[in-house]
């Protein structure tokens, strides 16, 4: 297969990407969660402070009122718990709930095993390379 049409990468990428997510919303459904819900909880446990809900969707490359449904799930699932920010009353925080905490080990490892499928054809060599390709192209042009 020729691959010099840029359409067909891009029509390729878009497959294996949607492939990739439909493995991980399979490995993420006994926790009861989905791929955004899971996103978001992941970027919460990155940092060793709250997140304010706007920082959030910035950082999920949403708009603000789309993350309130996402957290409004993580919430009634007991994983994230909501402050009002004590410097400026207006923002609210985001804390990880000892729950949510725990269940971060569980979704790493659904994310590592979804991967592991995607990518169970290729050699490390491979691997290697296709991380590099990937880079060049997602660097800040």
């Amino acid at each position: 297969m020729e691959f010099e049409d840029p359409a067909q990468l891009a029509d390729l990428l878009h497959r294996v990407t949607k492939r990739f997510r439909r493995s991980q919303a399979e490995h993420l459904s006994p926790l009861g969660l989905t791929p955004a819900q899971e996103r978001a909880l992941r970027m919460l446990t990155r940092g060793s402070e709250p997140l304010r809900m706007t920082e959030l969707a910035s950082r999920l490359g949403i708009v603000p009122r789309s993350v309130t449904t996402v957290v409004d799930a993580l919430e009634t699932a007991g994983l994230v718990r909501r402050e009002i920010d004590p410097a400026n009353r207006r923002a609210i925080l985001l804390h990880l709930t000892a729950r949510g905490l725990a269940v971060r080990d569980e979704l790493r490892a659904a994310r590592q095993q979804a991967a592991e499928d995607l990518f169970a054809p290729l050699p490390p060599e491979d691997r290697k390379a296709l991380g590099e390709l990937l880079s060049r192209i997602d660097a800040p042009g």
